[in-house]
């Protein structure tokens, strides 16, 4: 009987699957190389970060027919609303800074936030001098140039690609949206009130001739590898004692939000992604955690079969990013969900302004935009398992950012 993921491999072109295959070969080589089991955070940077191989190396794209579909390319209206919170933090930076500024943007993707961003804030008079882009993919790096000839040519010559983050201090705006989910992150089961690492090993077998060995990568727990009292206790997971409950934690994460506050001087950080507080993320009735996979819009959680060719993330923990933040000396100045946040930012004005444009004949556009906001807003849709929280160093934030502030959950 054919399940969903062998009608999906069996779907997949050749060279895809090829390359895939390649990457497994690499898995199994460092798997050998560690003892026969790595940790599952380890294998899961090779699954998106190995060059030329990986998912984020540009094999994968983003939009209708696709993988996924972010916020940006659903409307841009939504970058609209990004670009009118910024505006208050850009006036106050621009008055009281003796520097240019600059809007840093990880892993822009297909580049069209970075174009309507700009292009609404150059409506609003509040440009920075410069709009700066971690990508260390080629090939999306190519493709959000083009976005960016093809959207706003006249702007191009503002936008700068990096590899890492700047190593001056800078004044302006940190976005990252949908990119803390896909930093990798361990995995673990509950055995015996004692949290077990899940990582990878090798499942290995005689082929038919009996002469050779055919392995294949296999989720495996190693009773050896526990996750230390300091982190379970840091993270609220030594309460946890029900048999066979598995989650993930990203110990990774401080040290991202720890750079970022080292590269900026003054300005905020804006984090947009699927996540909860602690206390939601760790309920016992998500006993699975919140691991999820994704290929040509398909969602499933077998994140070993076609390593290279699937997106692989799980929510966010708000209540960490919180703590790194404070740690870090950022303040973690507000929170709140998407919905909350693009309302507050006058994402149904915007919507009004747009239908203008269109008659009442023009039915197909106006549900266009109906939809959209929908889809943005909704419960049931984005609007709330998405969050937003916004981090200041020496700046307010937009009072219409704290609206809604839901800090009190975390």
């Amino acid at each position: 009987m054919k399940t969903e993921i062998t009608e999906l491999i069996e779907n997949i072109p050749l060279d895809m699957l090829s390359a895939s295959e390649q990457l497994q070969d690499l898995m199994a080589d460092s798997i050998r190389a560690a003892g026969g089991w790595i940790s599952f955070d380890k294998w899961m940077a090779q699954a998106l970060y190995t060059p030329q191989l990986g998912y984020y190396s540009g094999l994968y794209g983003i939009g209708e027919g696709a993988d996924f579909i972010t916020a940006p390319e659903i409307s841009p209206l939504f970058s609209q609303v990004v670009a009118r919170q910024l505006l208050p933090v850009l006036s106050s930076l621009k008055l009281s800074a003796d520097s240019e500024l600059s809007i840093l943007e990880f892993g822009a993707g297909s580049g069209v936030m970075a174009a309507d961003i700009l292009l609404e804030l150059e409506r609003c008079g509040e440009l920075p001098q410069s709009y700066k882009i971690i990508e260390l993919s080629a090939a999306l790096r190519s493709r959000q140039q083009q976005t960016l000839k093809e959207r706003a040519p006249h702007l191009l010559q503002r936008v700068e690609w990096l590899n890492e983050l700047p190593e001056e201090p800078f004044n302006g705006v940190v976005i990252a949206n949908e990119v803390m989910d896909a930093i990798p992150f361990e995995r673990f089961v509950i055995r015996d009130g004692r949290a077990v690492a899940l990582g990878v090993g090798l499942k290995c077998s005689a082929d038919e001739s009996g002469e050779s060995e055919q392995c294949i990568l296999a989720l495996q727990e190693n009773p050896a590898a526990l996750l230390s009292p300091s982190l379970l206790s840091d993270n609220e997971i030594d309460e946890i004692s029900v048999e066979g409950y598995s989650s993930e934690l990203r110990p990774a994460l401080s040290g991202w939000i720890n750079s970022i506050a080292d590269t900026l001087h003054s300005g905020m950080v804006l984090l947009l992604d699927y996540g909860y507080s602690r206390k939601e993320y760790y309920r016992p009735e998500r006993s699975s955690g919140s691991l999820s996979c994704f290929y040509r819009h398909h969602q499933h959680t077998d994140a070993l079969v076609i390593p290279g060719l699937q997106d692989i993330t799980a929510h966010v923990d708000f209540t960490a990013v919180a703590e790194a933040a404070d740690e870090a000396g950022l303040r973690v100045a507000g929170f709140s969900s998407q919905s909350y946040f693009l309302l507050a930012g006058g994402i149904a004005q915007l919507a009004e302004e747009e239908l203008a444009k269109y008659g009442d004949d023009d039915l197909r556009q106006r549900l266009k935009v109906s939809q959209a906001i929908q889809q943005l807003t909704l419960p049931a849709q984005m609007g709330e398992v998405v969050k937003v929280m916004g981090l200041t160093k020496n700046v307010d934030l937009p009072e219409t950012f704290t609206q809604h502030d839901i800090l009190y959950t975390l």
